[in-house]
């Protein structure tokens, strides 16, 4: 087997090893640039639903308190978690959102829209236990679709929330003739009642990563191919050029052509063995000559 053959293999075996430990290192990081990305945003959302919350509680429901109390039909706009569902819908509008999805989930809500489910309960359940841990993210399937979640606990902080989630009591008629005594109450100061959670399909974040990935692999079979290619016109031209020509000269040699020369432009090993083949050439003729003499 030629020399450039073996070492064809040997470039085509290191190309296919960083291909793909390559392709490995780089899907797993782009992947991970990618869920970086939607969680920032799914962050970002979280803290303007909590704006919002705060703006309905302390803004919108002491305003609308005294009607509460005297219209028969229960106005939504004082509850901070419709505020926040009807804010986020419209901002769905916006191409760049239009993929996520927020939800108040809540073990006893008020509205079945907001019901937990067995997931979210679950992450309900491991905020309680755990208190020190303020949020959570990962990877889950609800209906058959695999989706990416970021998710906060909802912890009730004011006393004034108890009005309408202390007792049946103590809520506006309004409320119990709209939704009822039996659903959203006996509701705790300081205790995880549910989560602020943000969905997003998790095969964007795959799709996104994919993408980048393939532009990087193809600057990379670019990158190497090319390598290949210089690799392949230096070991021609610098090395085995160079080696046939001193093969060819050491045949003509053997053969008695003592005209043949090896030639020697250049400072490096093989230009070293070049040298020594002269030598050795020189010190053959001076041998033949001697020999020559006493012959004759």
């Amino acid at each position: 087997m030629k020399i450039e053959t073996k070492v064809n293999i040997l470039l085509a075996i290191v190309f296919t090893f960083g291909m793909l430990t390559s392709g490995v290192t780089l899907s797993n990081a782009l992947q991970q640039k990618a869920e970086n990305e939607v969680n920032s945003k799914a962050l970002l959302l979280l803290k303007m639903a909590n704006s919002v919350r705060e703006y309905t509680n302390n803004n919108i429901n002491t305003l609308l308190a005294p009607s509460l109390e005297t219209q028969d039909q229960f106005i939504p706009e004082a509850i901070p978690s419709y505020s926040i569902r009807l804010v986020f819908e419209n901002l769905r509008k916006n191409p760049e959102y239009n993929n996520f999805r927020y939800k108040d989930a809540v073990t006893n809500p008020t509205s079945s829209k907001d019901q937990a489910d067995a997931f979210e309960l679950g992450l309900i359940d491991n905020f309680n236990k755990n208190r020190s841990l303020t949020s959570k993210t990962g990877f889950t399937t609800i209906d058959g679709n695999k989706l990416f979640y970021s998710a906060n606990p909802l912890i009730i902080k004011e006393a004034k929330c108890l009005r309408c989630h202390g007792t049946p009591e103590q809520a506006p008629k309004s409320q119990i003739a709209t939704y009822g005594a039996k659903n959203g109450f006996n509701w705790k100061l300081n205790v995880v009642i549910g989560t602020q959670i943000i969905y997003f399909p998790a095969q964007n974040i795959f799709d996104a990563a994919f993408q980048s990935l393939s532009r990087m692999m193809w600057l990379l079979i670019i990158l190497f191919t090319t390598i290949l290619i210089l690799m392949n016109v230096f070991l021609k031209k610098i090395i085995l050029q160079r080696i046939k020509k001193i093969s060819s000269a050491a045949k003509k040699v053997s053969t008695g052509a003592m005209d043949a020369n090896f030639e020697n432009n250049y400072q490096d090993e093989i230009g070293d063995l070049a040298e020594a083949f002269n030598r050795m050439k020189r010190s053959l003729e001076i041998a033949l000559n001697l020999l020559n003499k006493t012959k004759s």
